[in-house]
């Protein structure tokens, strides 16, 4: 054990080796240390971070489209049913809400049997042109009304809880363990606002990062000192380091490539001067922009509408249904809004029956919104919850939001589908007719095709498999954990069809037990995978 380490337990009380590595975890390390968190950097005045790859963004990096998907998160639990009304049982809706529901003569009507209230109807457009849908009754089985809780099953997608990783930060860490020490070129995943959701947790590793703010970002990509991630102590503390300057060498990297796209990108729509508002108007230069990442996460704060729910409420809805028409507006003055979906999430919603202070207490399911023109038709999905027939005083869910997911990634971003199942708990959830999907796009795209490759162990050693959709030429290669060369396995044209490679004979070298990387090119596309030697 090193000084270091002698220090930090004498800090934290921590007597026992076990104790020192359940409690003293990278984040609590990076959040002793002022580094996690502190919103000190900031892109155009709003925190924003980036991920890392992952097996969803490889898929995505690999796939010819240019689709994007937008994430608005509501945080704090969104009122669904002071969002799009009931009008079929307004009598029901109304008894429960005597003092803040919305009075009919103030609905905008989507449909005969919902509304919404006017002060969207900024929306409007989007919805009149089949921009616009929504899903009735999102949520899952036995849902936590806790803030923290309930925002962790939104990302981990663990219903029980137990899992403190997310669905993107499971892929991270399997894909690519040398992420430090070799990321990719952009970054995969982009997060503004709000960091530190456990949507980009691995199991013992948080992917989220910060950098500078557009005027500064070049300076910090030529003149930051880049760490060196060798010679680092062995033991916690070097452990911990070795992350946080791993962290940082990833931040340099990535500074310049976002500085660009930014500076490249205009915004050709004016934003509301708000929250939402501003992130968005982030989000859309760097798509302009060309930066080339797949997944945007954004935020709008304050839903937690205990007390005084219609004026808060209002204002946050405003800036929402604002923030977004300004947004498609901003992409389609350079045709790429057909390219961007939007989909909403929220931890929770709120309860039937209003609360003695003009607001509404945790409740269960609420509605989730989709946005975009590649939608190709308005409308809702789902059946909505029965208002007369609550689950302890809550409304009964309809749609597991993980079948969303599912969807989303399958259908929209193209991922194949073993390994969306993957990214969710190995769970095959079923999926959602939201109205878009992979197969509409052109018949030469590639992901119509898609290169299939897996691992398996059937004597303890690993054979690779891979499934080829057409001739061309493939080249493996096997690389150790810190990224360096050891072998070409394959560098061939091949026949359409599957084919094997039994890794430890074809390396013809020996290698020594632990985790190594490969790497299969085909034609244009790049895959890799960690694989354990034994």
């Amino acid at each position: 054990m090193c000084n270091h380490d002698k220090n930090i337990q004498h800090k934290f009380g921590i007597n026992a080796h076990d104790e020192e590595h359940e409690q003293w975890n990278r984040r609590s390390f990076l959040q002793a240390l002022g580094l996690a968190g502190t919103g000190t950097m900031l892109l155009g005045g709003t925190p924003l971070s980036a991920s890392t790859n992952s097996k969803l963004a490889a898929a995505l990096s690999a796939s010819e489209s240019d689709r994007v998907l937008v994430i608005i998160r509501l945080k704090g639990g969104n009122d669904g049913l002071n969002t799009i009304i009931p009008i079929y049982d307004y009598d029901t809706y109304a008894q429960a809400r005597p003092t803040i529901r919305l009075r009919q003569e103030n609905l905008v009507n989507l449909s005969a049997d919902f509304g919404m209230p006017s002060y969207m109807s900024d929306l409007l457009n989007l919805w009149d042109n089949g921009g616009m849908k929504v899903i009735h009754g999102v949520g899952y089985e036995n849902s936590n009304q806790s803030h923290f809780a309930g925002s962790d099953v939104w990302a981990s997608t663990d219903h029980n809880n137990v899992t403190q990783s997310g669905w993107l930060g499971r892929y991270f860490e399997e894909l690519y363990p040398e992420y430090l020490v070799n990321p990719p070129s952009i970054p995969a995943a982009v997060q503004i606002g709000s960091t530190g959701n456990l949507i980009f947790d691995g199991d013992a590793t948080n992917y989220a990062f910060s950098v500078a703010n557009p005027n500064q970002l070049e300076a910090i990509a030529e003149n930051g000192t880049v760490h060196d991630m060798n010679n680092l102590p062995d033991c916690v503390y070097g452990e911990q380091l070795e992350f946080m300057r791993g962290t940082t060498n990833t931040t340099y990297q990535y500074a310049g490539v976002i500085h660009q796209a930014y500076e490249n990108g205009t915004n050709g729509a004016t934003y509301l001067d708000s929250d939402l508002g501003q992130q968005l108007s982030i989000v859309a230069r760097l798509i302009k922009g060309n930066l080339g990442s797949k997944v945007y996460m954004v935020t709008l704060g304050s839903f937690d509408t205990h007390a005084n729910q219609p004026d808060a409420h209002q204002q946050l809805l405003t800036d929402l249904s604002n923030s977004i028409k300004t947004f498609y507006e901003d992409l389609a003055t350079t045709g790429i809004d057909q390219n961007v979906l939007t989909m909403t999430l929220s931890e929770f919603g709120r309860r039937v029956h209003e609360n003695g202070s003009e607001g509404t207490d945790h409740g269960t399911s609420a509605p989730l919104f989709f946005f975009g023109p590649a939608l190709q038709g308005n409308g809702f999905v789902g059946e909505h919850p029965n208002l007369s027939a609550l689950v302890g005083g809550n409304l009964e869910y309809k749609q597991d939001f993980r079948g969303i997911y599912a969807t989303v990634m399958e259908e929209w971003l193209c991922v194949d589908p073993n390994l969306v199942d993957e990214a969710l708990l190995n769970v095959n959830y079923e999926r959602v007719d939201i109205g878009f999907g992979c197969s509409r796009l052109s018949t030469d795209d590639f992901n119509q095709v898609r290169f299939k490759h897996y691992v398996i162990y059937p004597t303890g050693d690993p054979i690779l498999k891979f499934v080829n959709p057409y001739a061309q030429k493939i080249s493996v290669t096997i690389y150790d954990i810190m990224g360096r060369k050891i072998s070409t396995l394959q560098n061939d044209m091949l026949f359409a069809g599957e084919h094997s490679i039994d890794i430890k004979k074809a390396v013809k070298t020996k290698l020594h037990v632990g985790q190594y990387i490969y790497k299969i090119t085909a034609g244009r596309q790049n895959f890799s995978k960690s694989i354990l030697i034994q």
